[in-house]
Formats: structure tokens, C-alpha cells, sequence
């Protein structure tokens, strides 16, 4: 099995989409399947990696990985194979035109206003008429996966065939649990890569109209990114030195321990095609308030697990959420029972069995 990727989980820019795909693949390899991902060339790692019992090739640009990895495969430089998938993060590798054996697709999220964001404005436009109008015809006959129904309403809405479209929940790894010590003070976690579309500085201005209502908040971020000078000077701006922090990436066993001690999650997001560490910190008990868009509605039942809001509305919700234990006690009992229902080795079947059916669909 081939699985083409922009990234892997080894980038220093992996996000979700990493995750998810080293959880499926590690688990096709536990079950004696041969995968090999191609992905792109990252600074200070090896060309060929042996990971969890499958094999990364990394090779290309950010850009060129794409013709690249298309070249490899027709001309079989890659090894044979008998089945692909191809991970869509924003650019294609256009499958549907160049491979005819069985395969898959897997979308976590229509990029949408993230163009503008990470492009000037003539790319942008190109990106997003790439994203939503020129690639759509070619893979409206493919068997495609997302992570939510909320991304699956988006594909149909380009054209894709709803009988070619099935929603397939990501996982929550075993060791998020709860337990640990609860931060003695309010304290919202908010976790991720530094990056435009995750909006943190949003977040931050959030978190200061809260802080006028919750004076002993705190505000810890995790992760690592590109914006991280421009958020300190921020926090500079608002004093928050003494009440925000930042943690710099984070490891397994730390990151688990952040989750514990959060009163709640938080998320400004302009896009998700899931939203994994909302799931992460419900599987340790803690409740979310987050951003009302389309990949928050999927990892946060509203009302139920979280709060969801509008952007403006967002301090407000983070306080109110705080200073009413009742709820966020009844909440956090309902995120973690709903984590409890989220497995990746669930989510990895279901990107099996799609991909079996297309093996099914294509034998004599």
C-alpha cells in the first residue's frame, strides 16, 4: 500500500492530519500489510525512515512533492503496490488521472478561507478555485473519507456523489485519561501549532476579556510555530507576561499532563476537519469552549461536552464557563464519555474497510 502525504508526522509542522495518518498506517502494518508513505523533504531528517513498522520516503519540496510523487509512481520508482490513498491537505496528487488500481481519498477539511491567510491574494485565488473548482470533477467518482459530517455536508456542496462521500471520527489515543491535579487557579489550556489558522492571537484578546471577570485566569499554549514572536509581543501588549504562557512543544506524557490540568480547552480556530485536541483534553475530563465552525461542531457536542461560540463571543463563554463549576463539572463527565466512544484503531478499520471495498468493487 502507498499513501501519499504533504507531510509527515516527523515534520516539525505536523499537525492533526500527521497524526491521523501514522495512526492508521501504524495499525494496516500491525496487520501485515506492506505501506510505504511519500511525502515531502524536511530539514534535518533522513530521506528513507523506518517508523511503527511502516516506511517514510520524503522527498521533494513543500510544492514539489506533488509532480514528484506523481513521476515516482508511474514510473515505479516507489516499488510496486496494490492499493493507494491519498492524503488531499489543500493541493492534490490528482490520483484519480494517473492511478488505476484501487483507491482512496481522505479530506479532513475544506481550506476555504485559509487561502487568504497563508498566500497573497493572487495565489490565494488559485489555491482555492484549485481546491474547490478544478479538482473536485476529477475525484466526484473516488471513494472519499473525512473525519466529520461537517466536512462531508462541505464535499457534497462541491459536487461530490453522497454515496462516494463516508465520514469515518478520529481517535483519541488510550493514554489521554484522567486524572493527575487540577491547576489550583482557573487555567485554560489551548494546544497546536502556532500557525494563521489556528488564531491565537484571537484567542489571547478572548482570554483578556475573560480575565476581566476571572481575575486569577491563566492562559498556558502549547505548541510551537512561525507566529510565536508575534503572540509574545501580544501578550507583551496586554501585560500578560505574568498570566500567559507559553510551553513550547510539547511531549506525550507532558502534553497529557497539561490536559489534567485544565478547568477547560480552548479553541479560536478559523478551520478544523476535527479538532484532536478538544477530543484529547475530553478523554482527561475537561470540558471545551471553542469557536462555532464546522470541525468544533464534530468534536464538541454543544451544550453537552462544550460551548460553542462566535468569535466576539468567545471571552465571554471562556468566563462563564469558569466561574460555573456545576456545569463544567457535568460537561467534563460528558466529554470523557463521549472520548471513551473515539478509538483509532475503530477510525483505522473504517479506512480499511472503504479501501477493501474498493479492492472488491475493482476484482473480475
Amino acid at each position: 500500500m502507498h499513501v501519499l502525504a504533504w507531510r509527515d508526522l516527523a515534520d516539525r509542522d505536523a499537525g492533526g492530519s500527521e497524526r491521523h495518518a501514522h495512526e492508521f498506517m501504524s495499525r494496516f502494518a500491525d496487520a501485515g500489510l506492506d505501506v510505504t508513505q511519500r511525502t515531502s523533504a524536511a530539514v534535518g531528517l533522513e530521506t528513507t525512515e523506518h517508523r511503527s513498522g511502516y516506511r517514510v520516503i520524503r522527498k521533494g519540496g513543500r510544492m514539489s512533492v506533488f509532480p514528484r510523487a506523481i513521476a515516482s509512481e508511474i514510473t515505479h520508482r516507489m516499488g510496486p503496490y496494490d492499493a493507494l490513498i491519498e492524503v488531499w491537505n489543500a493541493v492534490p496528487f490528482c490520483s484519480p488521472i494517473w492511478c488505476r488500481k484501487p483507491r482512496i481519498g481522505f479530506l479532513h477539511h475544506v481550506h476555504g478561507p485559509m487561502w487568504g491567510q497563508i498566500l497573497r491574494p493572487s495565489l490565494a485565488k488559485f489555491g482555492k478555485t484549485l481546491e474547490t473548482r478544478i479538482s473536485p470533477p476529477f475525484y466526484r467518482s473516488t471513494s472519499m473519507l473525512t473525519p466529520s459530517d461537517a466536512t462531508r455536508d462541505e464535499l457534497l456542496e462541491l459536487g461530490f456523489r453522497p454515496d462516494k462521500v463516508r465520514a469515518i471520527p478520529n481517535g483519541v489515543e488510550a493514554a489521554f485519561t484522567p486524572g493527575g491535579t487540577r491547576a489550583d487557579v482557573p487555567t485554560v489550556v489551548a494546544v497546536g501549532r502556532l500557525a494563521p489558522v489556528k488564531r491565537f492571537d484571537e484567542l489571547i484578546q478572548a482570554a483578556v476579556i475573560a480575565k476581566q471577570q476571572v481575575p486569577k485566569m491563566q492562559l498556558v499554549i502549547g505548541g510551537e510555530g512561525p507566529e510565536l514572536e508575534r503572540l509574545e509581543r501580544i501578550v507583551a501588549d496586554h501585560a500578560g507576561a505574568g498570566w500567559i504562557t507559553f510551553t513550547g512543544r510539547v511531549s506525550a506524557d507532558a502534553l497529557i499532563d497539561l490536559y489534567r490540568s485544565a478547568w477547560i480547552v480552548a479553541s479560536a480556530s478559523l478551520a478544523e476537519g476535527w479538532g484532536l485536541t478538544i477530543t484529547e483534553a475530553a478523554a482527561c475530563g475537561v470540558p471545551a469552549v471553542a469557536t462555532d465552525i464546522s470541525g468544533h461542531r464534530c468534536s464538541v457536542d454543544d451544550g453537552v461536552t462544550g460551548v460553542l461560540a462566535p468569535l466576539p463571543e468567545l471571552g465571554s463563554a471562556i468566563a462563564r464557563m469558569l466561574l460555573d463549576d456545576d456545569t463544567r463539572e457535568r460537561m467534563g463527565k460528558a466529554a470523557l464519555a463521549r472520548a471513551a466512544t473515539l478509538t483509532w484503531d475503530a477510525s483505522a478499520l473504517g479506512i480499511l474497510t472503504a479501501l477493501h471495498a474498493e479492492v472488491a468493487r475493482r476484482r473480475p
